[in-house]
């Protein structure tokens, strides 16, 4: 039979032809996408014409096009839809793609063919695009490996294969820990519960084969049931069932995996002379060292706690006055801030929830990128990988920008979290290729028959997520290495939590918040309280994040700990994290850091862009309008269509005429006034 990822794809805007592949297609068509790969890099390293820009570099941009076309849409899924058989090629392929990587890095032949334009770059009439993505090759050789000598390249392979097969294990762990809990909620357990939330439950219980209404580690459901339950014996079971994700023994126990990707991480660093692997990290980011990295995160870290123990204080009153005596737990936070939120802001959840319909919130996103960079969005009617995934053509005055797919209910076989990926990139080397790029998103599935809805921080979150998109489907360089997200890390957020903002603008929410059902605006009143309510319990949201971004920096930038469990407790204790409290992402389940090196000393990036994001805002505040079309020409022209193409602060400089301070952020976050 022939194997549909082999093919030419000749459908509608040649998209994978998702109804015709199967599980059993991708070993085989990986098998001749890495023989192919070979063969292409060998030929470049072989080739007895002298190294040009075009010879080497354009054509190591193409010698993968077969493995990156399979990478792209098997990685998708196994994110977005695992089943057994993609669970265990993944397993099977990680040790076998790391070795390939290394391959291809630490050839010898090659490097000196990319050395060797590096060293006449100035003869080589270059444009700036060409000599900055030579400047990246170059260096990610380098930094891989190439320049060891034969027993260091050695060991470089064989670390980088063992921390493939671990990434591969922790998150294959994380989702099976994920995917097997459930707690049966009995009718007297539905007490107290929003219909949305009884409606999350009985959908989740239906996607299990079981009667009745559970309760799963989704976040879209248990952080509303941590929200809204009264019932504290079973808030505590959900919240230790929640924390101790790949901590609970036996197969899918992720501490001992932790501990040995730190140490191989060090090793790794150290192999090419770095003093930690932070330090080696860091080099190629906006912040360059760790002490750059914690003095942001300190400068934040104490108004933030300051204003967590000031509101945990309150919270403990109103649980005293419920008659429960001793201290505040992290189970109760969420459910006695909601109660607050409602009593001091009058917002209710359950009352908020029906102005955020999915649909109007998708819509809400596609209208504000309408306004600000012209785009328009038309749906299609396309095979996909899922029934609950979508898709719409992206166009700009008539011409094709973009596939954008949006997948956005949580289900068993979808890790956890939000993310944007890409089944296919920007270039223009070799053919106009325009991406297709993918939302992926976790939030409650309705009961059939029912409307989809957000919370206020789902919403966020599909904007945030739908940033991400616009960074890569305005993506307009030549070269893929430098196409779309491929910027620095703590520069990579800056596009998405910037489009959060316009959330919080009153007449986005006037034309797109209207109620689910009766289709009528959010009242101005209400719509009024919910942004002036926008930094509501930041010391609380601040403190969780700052925890896990110090803890992650901690274990990068020294020895590599032993046990990261202890290790993780030290730093805690050092920093004086409340006890009500806990940290976002704790160690085992630490899927930003345990995965892959993405966010490895650099979770920090979240708040390093949003440093950026708030001072960017400002720019059309500044302006006099949300909407000002030469702010968003010059967003667009600065940094969502430049990609990698220069270095993040002169990208930044070009959009804004200078860097930032934190000040911004405290204000955007509530924390100036706070001591």
């Amino acid at each position: 039979m022939t194997n549909p990822l082999l093919q030419p794809w000749t459908g509608r805007f040649n998209l994978p032809p998702f109804a015709t592949i199967r599980d059993e297609d991708f070993g085989p068509a990986f098998e001749a996408g890495l023989a192919e790969a070979r063969a292409n890099i060998a030929a470049i390293a072989a080739s007895s014409e002298a190294p040009t820009f075009a010879n080497t570099i354009e054509a190591m941009e193409l010698a993968e096009e077969t493995l990156d076309r399979v990478s792209g849409v098997f990685y998708n899924l196994v994110g977005a839809d695992s089943t057994p058989a993609r669970e265990a090629l993944q397993s099977d392929l990680a040790p076998k793609l790391a070795a390939f990587s290394s391959e291809v890095t630490m050839n010898a032949a090659l490097f000196a063919r990319i050395e060797a334009l590096w060293q006449t770059r100035d003869t080589l009439a270059l444009t700036d695009e060409q000599l900055r993505v030579l400047e990246l090759y170059r260096r990610m050789f380098v930094r891989a490996g190439a320049a060891l000598d034969e027993a260091g390249r050695k060991r470089m392979a064989a670390v980088k294969e063992r921390l493939a097969v671990l990434s591969t294990r922790f998150g294959q762990n994380l989702l099976a820990d994920e995917r097997d809990w459930f707690l049966p909620l009995e009718a007297a357990d539905l007490e107290g519960l929003p219909d949305f939330v009884v409606a999350a439950a009985r959908a989740a219980a239906e996607e299990r084969g079981r009667e009745g209404h559970v309760l799963t580690l989704s976040r879209s459901l248990i952080t509303p049931f941590l929200q809204f339950s009264p019932r504290r014996d079973l808030r505590e079971t959900a919240y230790r069932a929640w924390i101790a994700r790949g901590a609970n023994g036996g197969e899918t126990d992720n501490r001992a995996i932790a501990a040995e990707i730190l140490k191989l991480r060090e090793e790794r660093a150290k192999l090419l002379g770095y003093r930690s692997f932070a330090a080696y990290k860091l080099e190629t980011e906006m912040a360059k060292t760790e002490g750059a990295v914690r003095d942001l995160l300190m400068q934040v870290w104490k108004p933030a706690r300051a204003k967590a123990g000031a509101d945990a204080a309150i919270l403990t009153g109103m649980m005293h006055e419920d008659g429960i005596n001793g201290d505040l737990e992290p189970w109760d936070w969420r459910h006695y801030s909601e109660r607050r939120r409602l009593a001091e802001h009058d917002l209710d959840e359950a009352e908020l929830k029906p102005y955020f319909g999915l649909d109007a919130m998708i819509e809400a996103s596609f209208d504000t990128a309408h306004r600000l960079f012209g785009l328009e969005f038309r749906p299609l009617d396309v095979p996909l990988y899922h029934p609950d995934a979508r898709a719409w053509e992206v166009t700009r005055k008539g011409r094709h920008v973009a596939v954008f797919i949006g997948d956005y209910f949580a289900r068993g076989s979808k890790r956890s979290g939000a993310w944007c990926s890409s089944f296919r990139g920007q270039r223009k080397l070799g053919g106009d290729q325009r991406p297709v790029v993918v939302n992926v998103c976790n939030f409650a599935k309705p009961a059939k028959g029912e409307p989809a809805l957000l919370s206020w921080d789902d919403a966020r979150t599909l904007f945030h997520e739908f940033g991400h998109a616009l960074h890569a489907m305005l993506s307009d360089v030549t070269y893929g290495f430098i196409a779309g997200t491929s910027v620095a890390r703590d520069f990579v957020e800056l596009p998405s939590q910037l489009y959060e903002h316009w959330l919080e603008v009153p007449e986005v929410l006037d034309r797109h918040a209207r109620h689910a059902r009766t289709g009528a605006p959010m009242p101005a009143a209400l719509r009024d309280r919910l942004i002036a309510a926008s930094t509501y319990d930041q010391g609380f949201a601040t403190v969780e994040y700052i925890a896990s971004a110090l803890v992650d920096l901690a274990f990068h930038e020294g020895a590599a700990p032993k046990d990261p469990i202890a290790a993780e407790a030290e730093v805690l204790k050092g920093i004086g994290m409340p006890a009500a409290i806990g940290m976002r992402h704790a160690t085992p389940h630490f899927a930003h850091v345990f995965t892959g090196d993405g966010y490895s000393a650099g979770y920090y990036s979240y708040m390093w862009s949003e440093v950026m994001d708030a001072d960017a805002f400002d720019a059309f505040r500044e302006a006099g309008s949300p909407f000002d079309p030469t702010t968003a020409e010059r967003l667009e022209k600065a940094i969502l269509s430049a990609g990698g193409s220069r270095e993040a602060d002169v990208l930044y400089r070009e959009f804004r005429g200078r860097m930032p301070g934190v000040e911004p952020l405290l204000r955007g976050r509530g924390l100036v006034d706070v001591a």
